[in-house]
């Protein structure tokens, strides 16, 4: 069996975080998002990949090549015009002649969830869509099944009759190309996979697996701390690099090549640290927290939760919590990121001039490349920071700030 990845979008609902690096490649617990779902098809015997790439195919192509280094073969597919799911799953009809896993490159799927929808194909012997159930469904495909198979697809209903959707996943036969070739496009000018699948599903049964490992969809920035957290799990300890003595480890953890923990500091895993990395000393490292390679994460410091990029430094006497900081950042002394409203309630976010719930109780900042701030500098719950920005010392941030902005 082959597995394909839809990767090729451009990630606009991801910025600022996907203004220099490509969705696929934004790092959750400790590598890129891709390479999970990569290593998962690999657990599951998939060792034949097609990626479908588009913006900043290059960047992908580099990371991953022929995948030999992942101990898988990858193919590639670019797609120049994105015309919908439709669309990108036909691209690959002459390269496939036997079922295959697809599944879109925003979802995180566990390997036991891969493995299992792999061995449900192959009890039914047929074409599988893989189920989940959210809170709220309204902004998915719910899903009516009657005896294991799909009975009808309705796209975010106003008024949903189940909180059972589609989990972005499918194992799918060769007559799905048949199907897509007689789909005509949406009134929003796309070929929707929902509408190939309701004109297969009249000549072929498309059997549903419910998945019983986590499921999310990361759609937004802020979900990348979920996909952390659930990544994180069953994190086991791997030291390569040099633990002090005088420094408290608490759990599993992963520090990498080069890096040192210094006399004081306290992890609390599960906990990642890339390699040459600085922490400490006296830093309080807790859980969920991702911190990339060439780090310092100085003294008196606490992080929270945290996805910390490549060449980021928090150096001294600062806190961050429940945030995602880009690349090559650096934060003052006594920068504070706030991410719990005194209300306790849900963090609202300024998304294209408009309010929306993040969905998270808990929400600090997305914080894009090469931003700086100054001595005590604070950051609201919920702001958004762009790539390039300057908050000034003592200065206050919140809402959504554009590129290059300057704030004092």
């Amino acid at each position: 069996m082959k597995g394909y990845i839809l990767a090729a979008g451009e990630g606009m609902r991801m910025r600022p975080l996907t203004a220099n690096i490509p969705k696929p490649l934004l790092p959750v617990a400790g590598k890129p998002f891709l390479e999970h779902n990569i290593e998962a098809f690999k657990d599951a015997g998939i060792k034949d990949i097609i990626l479908l790439v588009g913006w900043r195919a290059q960047r992908i192509k580099e990371h991953f090549g022929d995948g030999k280094g992942f101990g898988v073969r990858i193919e590639y597919v670019e797609q120049k015009e994105r015309l919908g799911t439709a669309h990108a799953i036909g691209m690959i009809k002459d390269m496939i002649d036997s079922p295959f896993l697809c599944l879109y490159g925003d979802v995180v799927l566990t390997k036991d969830s891969v493995k299992g929808l792999v061995e449900h194909h192959q009890k039914v012997k047929g074409s599988v869509m893989a189920l989940t159930t959210v809170p709220d469904p309204k902004r998915y495909g719910c899903i009516t099944v009657k005896d294991g198979v799909v009975s009808d697809i309705i796209e975010k209903p106003e008024f949903p009759e189940t909180n059972t959707i589609n989990a972005g996943a499918y194992i799918l036969g060769p007559e799905i190309f048949e199907a897509i070739a007689e789909t005509k496009k949406s009134p929003r000018g796309e070929y929707e996979v929902t509408d190939s699948f309701k004109i297969l599903m009249k000549k072929h049964h498309l059997y549903t697996h419910l998945l019983k490992g986590e499921w999310i969809d990361v759609a937004r920035a802020w979900d990348l701390l979920e996909a952390n957290r659930i990544l994180m799990a069953g994190l086991k300890t791997d030291v390569k690099g040099d633990v002090s003595e005088r420094a408290t480890v608490v759990g599993d953890i992963q520090v990498g090549k080069g890096t040192r923990i210094l006399p004081g500091s306290y992890i609390n895993g599960p906990a990642i640290v890339g390699e040459d990395c600085e922490i400490g000393p006296n830093a309080y490292i807790r859980p969920s927290t991702s911190i990339g390679d060439h780090c310092k994460i100085g003294a008196a410091v606490e992080i929270k939760n945290c996805i910390i990029m490549n060449r980021t430094n928090v150096p001294h006497l600062s806190y961050v919590g429940d945030s995602v900081l880009g690349e090559r950042c650096n934060l003052g002394a006594g920068t504070k990121v706030a991410n719990l409203r005194l209300d306790e309630r849900e963090v609202q976010v300024v998304v294209d001039g408009r309010k929306m719930g993040s969905g998270r109780r808990k929400l600090g900042v997305i914080m894009g490349d090469d931003v700086k701030t100054g001595i005590n500098a604070t950051i609201d719950v919920g702001t958004i920071i762009g790539e390039g920005t300057f908050i000034g010392m003592g200065a206050v941030a919140r809402g959504t700030i554009a590129p290059g902005s300057k704030i004092f």
